[in-house]
């Protein structure tokens, strides 16, 4: 039985790629088209394992993926580091002039505002996913709608690229997470990163204890995102990853860390995928 891997968007998108590159060409896609129904469906068994964005080097964080991960008690079990490229897609023989209106992710749209400027006469509409829009132009034989998706969305959908790599920032990287409602257990030597969370005391130099702790224990921050704790106000929630060379290190100051914060969870133990 193949293994069934959920994504946000369909075939074609950059989630389908990252569960490509890292699983494989021989799994089953569970497309969704939100990050909801993507949580849902590992919750639900129809999925053994979900595919994630949650950060971008350009964009910043996807801030209600944190929470999402969090409150449905799931595992970060992996990462992947896809580097993004977004290719303006059309129907066979329609050219830029012919274009009245592009569709695509908000975050794509938001990732390709400065090529546009070029062509005012042009309306970017948000949609749901990258692919979905390629599919659509296709299937509905669009003349003056066009994509903005990854390659991969072009030859699935026979469309064909009239402008490539449109990206402001042409070196822009999404970082995806692999989720499981099991944890995997790894070998200690194999695991040098970890995503944690965790509610600090609501006093002055509460926060930067707690950072000295990690750096004694000889681990690097690399991403703290703050989020406000719904059920008591003015009450944040951290969310931190730490990489680290030696996991007795990681323990020592996980230890520390449960008895200096409030509502220490670890959300994932796993290897580093950022190559140095």
């Amino acid at each position: 039985m193949n293994l069934k891997v959920a994504i946000q968007g369909i075939k074609g998108s950059n989630h389908h790629q990252v569960a490509k590159d890292f699983y494989g060409d021989t799994i089953e896609l569970v497309e969704c088209f939100s990050f909801d129904k993507l949580i849902e469906a590992v919750l639900d068994d129809k999925a053994d394992k979900a595919i994630m964005a949650i950060e971008n080097s350009i964009a910043g964080s996807i801030i209600p993926n944190y929470n999402l991960i969090y409150h449905n008690n799931l595992h970060i079990i992996g990462e992947y580091y896809l580097n993004i490229q977004h290719h303006l897609m059309v129907k066979k023989g329609v050219k830029i002039q012919n274009l009245k209106e592009v569709h695509s992710h908000p975050m794509a749209l938001l990732q390709c505002k400065e090529f546009f400027k070029k062509y005012p006469e042009i309306k970017l509409v948000e949609d749901v996913d990258t692919a979905e829009t390629a599919k659509r132009i296709q299937n509905k034989n669009l003349h003056n709608i066009g994509a903005i998706a990854p390659a991969v969305a072009s030859e699935l959908y026979g469309l064909e690229i009239i402008a490539r790599s449109i990206q402001t920032i042409k070196n822009n990287a999404t970082r995806f997470i692999i989720l499981k409602k099991e944890n995997k257990l790894l070998s200690k030597k194999e695991i040098n990163k970890a995503s944690l969370r965790f509610v600090t005391e609501h006093k002055r130099g509460s926060l930067a204890t707690v950072l000295n702790v990690m750096s004694d224990c000889n681990m690097n921050l690399t991403k703290i995102q703050s989020l406000p704790v719904i059920e008591t106000p003015w009450k944040y929630a951290f969310f931190v990853d730490v990489t680290f060379d030696v996991y007795a290190d990681f323990e020592k100051g996980k230890a520390l860390l449960e008895i200096m914060s409030e509502d220490f969870r670890v959300l994932g133990e796993y290897k580093n995928a950022l190559k140095s």
